[in-house]
């Protein structure tokens, strides 16, 4: 049993940072996302691939299993990479203890966010008396988490990460995933864009790629373009090049390869930053745009999963 010494000092440790104003935390998230990007970084470039990096895959939570989605899978790729932690595993604080264990003294956390909506009493009650819908109030709320290189006395096994797939299997597994999509997708010519009037993909052909596995990195950008036509997710495809619409839609195909990319094992070079420009006029006009984008690309990103599971036969799906 752990004396109640060590449980009072990781209380301290892991305090979470009191709650501000909802603007400000997405302000903060905001800047970080903008600083990464001014600094030529990109935040959703996995960070592996190096000896002692940690395998591919989706930012998680040690203990439910459950994959964080949205802008937290921005901010702990990010965390992974500033700090260098071996593991793609996170926990609170409690779940620390829950585990058996606890977080080391002077670790500091990552805070990550919570979106939901929740009818106030008083909206319930006025829109029962006007015989309407009830107007759903917003909200956003801040978790500290810890990666599990940052705990000590874990249970084992509990934050094993995934065994990276291999070059020569990761082609058959993005194949898979889009045959599976059922999309109208063509090779040939030499630009990638999805069609969404005629609601189809083209992609150059692989050997046109400077390095091949980027093919599959522009296919499933493309591919998060066409889960936004209105027969699926209904996302706004309108906007004109250079357009802010254009911007933020662009923002969220690019988040959905990258999440895509990760959920399959596959590892492509760092994007060139021809839309660097456009995503930073977005993310400075409006400090909800990397939110809406990260949130998009999710959805989009399990649209396309959840055919691949269906077609693969659950539990036999990298994820």
């Amino acid at each position: 049993m752990r004396s109640n010494i060590k449980r009072r000092v990781c209380r301290k440790v892991g305090e979470a940072a009191p709650e501000g104003p909802r603007s400000s935390l997405y302000d903060e998230v905001t800047a970080r996302i903008v600083g990464e990007l001014e600094a030529g970084r990109f935040p959703w470039v996995q960070p592996w691939g190096s000896a002692g990096a940690v395998a591919p895959g989706l930012p998680r939570n040690a203990l439910t299993g459950r994959p964080y989605s949205g802008v937290n899978v921005l901010i702990l790729w990010g965390a992974v990479i500033e700090h260098g932690h071996p593991s793609q595993s996170w926990l609170t604080f409690r779940q620390a203890q829950e585990a058996g264990g606890c977080v080391r003294k002077g670790e500091r956390g990552v805070t990550v966010v919570y979106a939901d909506r929740f009818i106030p009493k008083g909206e319930a009650e006025r829109a029962a008396r006007a015989d309407e819908d009830a107007r759903a109030v917003p909200f956003l709320k801040r978790f500290t988490v810890f990666n599990v290189a940052q705990c000590e006395g874990l249970r084992p096994g509990l934050a094993s990460d995934p065994v990276p797939l291999s070059e020569r299997e990761i082609v058959p597994v993005a194949e898979a995933l889009i045959a599976a999509s059922g999309a109208d997708f063509r090779i040939g010519g030499d630009k990638a864009f999805y069609a969404p009037s005629a609601d189809y993909v083209q992609v150059p052909p692989q050997p046109a790629f400077f390095d091949q596995i980027n093919y599959y990195r522009t296919a499933l950008h493309e591919l998060t373009h066409w889960t936004g036509h209105r027969s699926r997710l209904a996302r706004d495809l309108s906007g004109r090049f250079g357009s802010q619409a254009y911007g933020r839609e662009e923002l969220t195909a690019e988040l959905g390869s990258a999440f895509l990319c990760a959920a399959l094992g596959i590892k492509p070079t760092v994007r060139h930053a021809d839309y660097l420009g456009s995503w930073l006029d977005v993310l400075r006009e409006d400090n909800r745009a990397i939110f809406r984008a990260a949130s998009g690309a999710s959805k989009a990103a399990d649209f396309l999963l959840a055919f691949h599971r269906e077609a693969a036969g659950e539990g036999r799906v990298a994820a």
